[in-house]
């Protein structure tokens, strides 16, 4: 339990894009509950992902490593350490600094449990609530709203090569990326959807998904716009904003789109919902499609991902029902 009045809270969240994005709701829950100053420790990578964020004072930025930062954040003066990591280097962090902590259920043993004998003893909780366990001791509750992402201008995005530079009608934002192979679609089926969709078409994704962008925009051009590794991460969540329904891997887009209420259709591979991970929306709202291949054997085979299938077989994303995804695109976007 925190003593005494809490003016500064240091937040920490090292990586990744998804999970700092998820980190969003307990950042507006300290600031409007508490009053208390938040600022927020992450890598440097990611640190323009909360630029924006009105509920953030400062943020400290991780470039190599935690020795240069320690004396700063301890002149900082905090009174309260929520850790959103928990690993060894923010055990370090909070043993310099000495104010009072939490952390929150980390779930190691329930998961290795799961990916390495198949016994389920994951709670029916999404990492949202077990991240909001850390801040119980100061009296603050989720509040209800789900996730946040704010852009540091509102600029409407413009595709190259359409006349008017306006966007198409029923636009079908498709994140191919993913940061381990065995959380992606392999390229015939990618192909598939891109084929087999008649609404036009924006992919978006990192550097080492331009080739493949290049490939699937080369499949129909006039309908088909590949923007990987052309625009950063604020770009890409406009290019979600804008779009009907985002088609994505369990990956950090995915929780983008559900901080921006889209409607999403998600596709897992070795990973699963059960980890706690999948689209995070509103109270009462849940607007996700999951995709997955139930009932096999050898999934989950890692919490994180690999860069082959560990069994040569690739079940979980060769095994997608590809008609179904289709015909879910096409129901989310009618109901737009």
């Amino acid at each position: 339990m925190a003593k005494g009045k809490i003016t500064k809270i240091l937040v920490i969240r090292f990586s990744s894009i998804g999970d700092i994005v998820l980190t969003t709701p307990i950042l507006r829950c300290l600031s409007v509950q508490t009053g208390a100053e938040i600022h927020f420790l992450t890598k440097s990578a990611y640190s323009s992902l909360l630029r924006p964020n009105p509920y953030i004072s400062r943020i400290w930025a991780l470039e190599d490593s935690m020795s240069s930062l320690l004396p700063a954040l301890h002149r900082e003066g905090f009174d309260y350490i929520v850790d959103l990591h928990k690993n060894l280097r923010t055990w370090r962090t909070r043993f310099f600094l000495g104010v009072p902590g939490s952390s929150f259920p980390k779930l190691n043993l329930a998961k290795w449990l799961m990916v390495n004998l198949k016994v389920n003893r994951l709670p029916d909780r999404h990492i949202v609530d077990r991240y909001f366990d850390a801040v119980k001791s100061l009296g603050v509750r989720y509040d209800g709203a789900g996730l946040d992402h704010f852009f540091p201008d509102d600029d409407t995005p413009k595709l190259p090569g359409i006349r008017g530079g306006r966007i198409p009608k029923d636009l079908v934002c498709f994140a191919i990326g993913g940061a381990h192979s065995t959380k992606r679609l392999p390229m015939e089926q990618l192909k598939k959807i891109c084929l087999e969709l008649p609404n036009p078409i924006v992919l978006i994704g990192g550097a080492s998904e331009a080739s493949a962008g290049k490939q699937l925009a080369a499949l129909d051009p006039d309908r088909i716009y590949d923007l990987c590794g052309q625009v950063g991460l604020h770009e890409s969540a406009k290019w979600i904003r804008e779009s009907s329904v985002l088609i994505t891997h369990d990956t950090g887009m995915m929780h983008l789109g559900a901080a921006l209420r889209k409607r999403i259709v998600s596709i897992w591979g070795n990973t699963i919902p059960a980890f706690g991970m999948y689209p995070f929306y509103p109270e009462g709202a849940s607007p996700a499609f999951i995709s997955e291949v139930l009932e096999l054997s050898c999934r989950p085979c890692s919490k994180i991902g690999f860069d082959v299938c560990p069994k040569g077989h690739f079940n979980c994303m060769q095994g997608q029902n590809i008609l179904q995804i289709l015909d879910q695109v096409k129901k989310e976007t009618e109901l737009r």
